[in-house]
């Protein structure tokens, strides 16, 4: 099977010219690491099987896009074709213009110990260790699943990063300062405390704050916390999970937002609007109201946006062409409003305060953000 043309090809779109990850990008066999993956169909997810259509299996694996691997408990490479799960995708292997750009957020030099947390499919953790060396590389991922086909296909692939199985958000079995650099493709809503105590003074971590677009970069200090800034740049992962699956009730609470008649109904000053797909709301949002799930639909001219909690606590949204939307809320707080909040700072200062803001980790891990005279601690 001829990859290592469409490799090139791949390292050229996701990679910068004589970036030093683009020879690692160009040989290393994608395909390798996802064999079987999903696609969204019209009725639940679609498995695609690789070895029988090669073609279409390289065209999918040397793409700069991410190709779904796991969905729910379900892991492509054990599922049939008559399989059509309906859950959240749960691993993925990630498009390589952002592993590659995670791994150039760290710094990443020659001589690095560096922690992959979300070892994934494995493909990151293989260019890693083509990077620097095998026994620079430690990758963890909750999933023994993974981490057992990851370590088989990073060896198809010509290296042998350390894979181990493990809860990243929990204790790590590594001894203090282990790690010049810690990189995670899953993203956490505070920073583990472990993390913090497994790397070496001056070390620089790169994560994503769970719920948001928000990527972090921080520098260990002398007292055991990190500082440094929310980048410019945005990038979006998978919440680490801590079991074989996210927590059930999202699409329940928001089927019944839909429904549901609401005890405050108002017009909103706002238009309707698609919060997930807006990043910078969505993570101002999630910075000041934390856990909301959205879902936002269009049919013809009308337009609906349905906000729920865990809390209890829904909205709903609905208007047709431009006309002022009509929202109906419920439960112990009001989301839509606190999403109007969001945009009327926006409105009357001219942007919102989450990119370029200031971090300070707390050596047991509290996470804070700040800008200017706008401060919030992530919980």
């Amino acid at each position: 099977m001829n990859w290592s043309t469409r490799a090139v090809a791949l390292a050229g779109a996701a990679t910068h010219r004589h970036s030093r990850w683009t020879p690692a990008v160009a040989a290393t066999p994608r395909h390798l690491f996802v064999p079987r993956w999903w696609e969204r169909g019209s009725d639940g997810w679609e498995l695609h099987d690789g070895p029988s259509d090669p073609n279409r299996w390289l065209d999918a694996a040397y793409r700069d896009t991410s190709l779904v691997t796991r969905v729910g408990p379900l892991h492509a490479d054990y599922a049939t074709e008559a399989d059509r799960p309906h859950g959240r995708p749960t691993s993925s292997a990630t498009l390589p213009s952002l592993v590659v750009g995670m791994f150039q957020h760290a710094r990443i030099d020659d001589g690095d110990r560096l922690l992959d947390v979300g070892t994934g499919s494995g493909y990151g953790a293989a260019l890693a260790a083509r990077r620097l060396s095998d026994e620079q590389v430690t990758s963890v991922d909750v999933d023994l699943y993974l981490t057992e086909i990851a370590r088989k296909r990073v060896s198809e692939a010509g290296v042998a990063p350390t894979l181990d199985t493990i809860d990243a958000t929990g204790d790590l079995p590594y001894e203090p300062a282990s790690f010049d650099r810690i990189v995670a493709t899953v993203s956490v809503r505070t920073i583990p405390e472990s993390w913090l105590r497994v790397l070496r003074p001056g070390g620089r971590l790169v994560t994503t704050i769970a719920g948001t677009s928000l990527l972090v970069t921080a520098e260990k200090d002398k007292d055991g916390g990190a500082t440094g800034r929310v980048e410019w740049d945005r990038a979006g992962f998978m919440h680490a999970r801590h079991g074989d699956d996210y927590p059930p009730g999202a699409a329940v609470r928001l089927a019944k937002a839909a429904e549901l008649d609401g005890d405050d109904v108002t017009r909103s000053p706002h238009p309707v609007v698609d919060v997930a797909n807006a990043w910078d709301l969505a993570s101002m949002l999630d910075v000041e109201a934390p856990g909301i799930e959205h879902e936002y639909r269009e049919d013809g001219e009308q337009r609906v946006a349905l906000m729920a909690h865990a809390d209890g606590s829904w909205a709903r949204a609905t208007a047709t062409g431009n006309e002022r939307p009509t929202v109906h809320q419920g439960g112990p707080r009001r989301l839509w409003d606190a999403l109007d909040k969001v945009r009327d700072y926006w409105l009357s200062h001219g942007e919102l305060p989450v990119r370029g803001a200031r971090v300070d980790i707390m050596p047991d891990g509290r996470t804070f953000l700040g800008r200017g005279k706008w401060q919030a601690e992530l919980s």
